[in-house]
């Protein structure tokens, strides 16, 4: 069966949200290094250099591990500066999300691919991405109000954080829409199936 350029382009796009989904997972490895670097201050020349030649793997993955241990969270936590450890929650609770909305992307992209879109996973998957663009337009609201009261000024108005509010909830609200049709459409789907 020959496949139509819907099909072909669900493939391409299939492939794309698989390489994008593995970045992901692997960049969330790294989250709590990065985080703690760029808190830290480690951010200068001579570490990006180190760390794109691949001097300091040593120091990477000892970093790495390091950040990942639970009593360096429970210390970070108690001290007076949070900026690492809001940071981190911050940035993996939208790295999670961002990864479960490609995966239900890519479930979505199946079915395009067996030739039959409108069933009810199609919905539940498109709801599911809903709600993590909501989880992440809530954490990223958090951070915003979290922000105004550690710099106590205005200045986090000026961050990402401040644009992903709207931007999130627009598309939660998008997916909820796309959630509605693809479900309106199994349902006309399955009474056309049983009139025939």
């Amino acid at each position: 069966m020959e496949q139509t350029s819907v099909q072909r382009l669900a493939r391409v796009l299939r492939v794309m949200v698989i390489v994008v989904f593995v970045c992901n997972i692997i960049v969330l490895l790294f989250v709590p290094t990065l985080a703690g670097m760029l808190a830290e201050n480690r951010w200068d020349g001579q570490t990006m250099e180190r760390l794109l030649t691949g001097e300091s793997v040593g120091f990477w993955l000892s970093f790495t591990i390091h950040s990942w241990n639970p009593v360096i969270w429970m210390l970070a936590l108690t001290a007076d500066d949070l900026y690492w450890p809001v940071l981190t929650l911050f940035l993996l609770s939208c790295g999670t999300c961002t990864a479960i909305i490609l995966w239900q992307g890519k479930r979505v992209l199946d079915t395009i691919l067996k030739g039959d879109p409108f069933v009810l996973d199609n919905a539940k998957s498109l709801k599911r991405a809903a709600v993590c663009c909501f989880v992440i337009s809530g954490a990223a609201l958090a951070r915003l109000i979290w922000g105004f009261a550690y710099y106590q000024s205005i200045a986090p108005l000026l961050t990402y954080n401040a644009l992903f509010v709207p931007i999130f909830l627009m598309g939660g609200l998008l997916f909820m829409v796309m959630s509605a049709l693809f479900r309106q459409a199994a349902e006309l789907k399955a009474e056309n199936d049983l009139t025939i």
